[in-house]
């Protein structure tokens, strides 16, 4: 893959191959309405009852995770970063989170109740500390397919299965990725400190999705910003803050500097979830989503650590026991100045995916030092476990469906396991289909 497929139908959205490919593809559609895409998460603790941090339960629908975070900071009247949350939900769905909010020395009672047409607030308690991303256990998801017969349970059944044995290919869904499918290429040109360019991919027109904000990207591409603003839809918030800067007369980098600093994490981080993503449809397509070679870096499921994969290891009696209980699962990269390398063909494999976004690890090495703490880098497991899975046929109001429910890690993402069941087909003849 080059650094032009990446940014096209490469396989940061589209897996090349499917661990349940033996089965037939299932079909239908998911997320018509909010209300076929559920997700509860599960919480690493409760809160104690008392503390600077007043915790809440928040139900959203149609708005994402950070909109969500906005609403509640205008509320409480803090800044952004006062409010925490344990991890990024779905924005097409219904979804149940806790945040904690920063409001040191102020009671509960002394807030009005939240309202907003979106959001509904189900519990609130105190708590001693702030909510940071990866303070949950996982997250539960019960999801729809329309467009298919109540007796393609069967087929949704057997997928189910192959993958509670196999363990879930644990890729980053296109949402990470964004409506252009590009927020990687936005932050591997922050990375290689190209904010020219990183503009260019956020604001610019998309030869794939040339009807997205045509006007507005049009503009943008002529040099004209601050006529470019009103094309783009309010939903719009990150390329409107970097279009105001640029229209104020910023240069690239000092506008986009103007970002969140979630946001701008955000992107880095999608931009290492596409090298994952290659790296890991490699071991698919191999048939080595499970199982563990020399040079691998094991990851344990209990606690994140990773060790070596050497020849001991892999004579010991007890190393495949552990790959089929889930407790230890082949990692893969999320490539960052202090992220641990693997070794032999498995680290070749790895650098040959961050190649493959025209990168080199010099390159993330030299980031770090401009950039202290921005992209750290870590191990991420290949595979991770599918939890409690439910299957059912039924037939409401809106026709027809198949109901999927399941638990997830932290981390992962169900719409790849509705394309395990669904592989669907892009009108391009590409192999797609579609989280958190």
């Amino acid at each position: 893959m080059n650094p032009e497929e990446a940014g096209g139908l490469g396989t940061h959205v589209t897996p090349r191959a499917y661990v349940t490919a033996g089965v037939p593809a299932l079909g239908g559609v998911i997320k018509q309405r909010p209300e076929d895409f559920l997700v509860d998460e599960v919480p690493a603790y409760q809160p104690c009852g008392e503390g600077e941090h007043i915790y809440l339960l928040v139900q959203k629908r149609g708005l994402s995770t950070l909109e969500m975070i906005g609403v509640v900071a205008r509320h409480f009247g803090v800044a952004r970063n006062a409010v925490g949350y344990a991890g990024l939900k779905d924005k097409h769905a219904v979804t149940r989170q806790v945040v904690s909010v920063h409001v040191p020395g102020k009671k509960t009672e002394g807030f009005p109740s939240l309202e907003h047409e979106q959001i509904g607030v189900l519990w609130v308690d105190r708590h001693t500390n702030k909510l940071r991303p990866g303070h949950l256990r996982g997250n539960r998801f019960s999801i729809k397919v329309r467009g298919v017969r109540p007796e393609a349970v069967l087929t949704a059944r057997k997928v189910l299965g192959l993958l509670r044995q196999t363990g879930v290919p644990n890729r980053f869904g296109e949402q990470r990725f964004g409506l252009l499918e590009n927020n990687h290429l936005v932050g591997r040109a922050i990375v290689k400190g190209d904010w020219e360019g990183a503009a260019g991919e956020l604001l610019g027109p998309s030869a794939r999705f040339p009807n997205v904000n045509p006007e507005a990207r049009a503009l943008f591409a002529a040099g004209k910003f601050r006529e470019a603003a009103p094309h783009f839809p309010p939903g719009a918030k990150s390329e409107l803050v970097v279009l105001k800067g640029l229209a104020d007369g910023k240069d690239a980098r000092r506008a986009f500097l103007r970002l969140d600093e979630t946001v701008l994490r955000y992107y880095l981080s999608a931009f290492q979830s596409a090298v994952f993503n290659a790296v890991l449809d490699g071991r698919v397509m191999e048939g080595e989503l499970g199982g563990l070679h020399v040079g691998d870096l094991a990851f344990k499921h209990t606690n994140g650590a990773v060790f070596d994969v050497t020849e001991g290891v892999m004579a010991d009696t007890d190393t495949d026991r552990r790959l089929s209980a889930f407790e230890i699962s082949p990692s893969g990269p999320m490539w960052g100045g202090q992220m641990a390398r693997a070794g032999g063909r498995t680290d070749a494999a790895e650098v040959a995916a961050l190649a493959s976004l025209g990168l080199k690890p010099e390159d993330l090495g030299a980031f770090a030092l401009r950039a202290p703490g921005k992209l750290e880098g870590k191990r991420r497991p290949l595979r991770v476990p599918l939890i409690d899975p439910e299957v059912e046929g039924g037939l409401d109001e809106h026709g027809p469906y198949v109901r999927c429910a399941f638990e997830l890690p932290r981390g992962s993402f169900a719409t790849v396991v509705l394309r395990e069941m669904m592989k669907p087909a892009r009108e391009d003849g590409q192999d797609a289909a579609e989280e958190d």
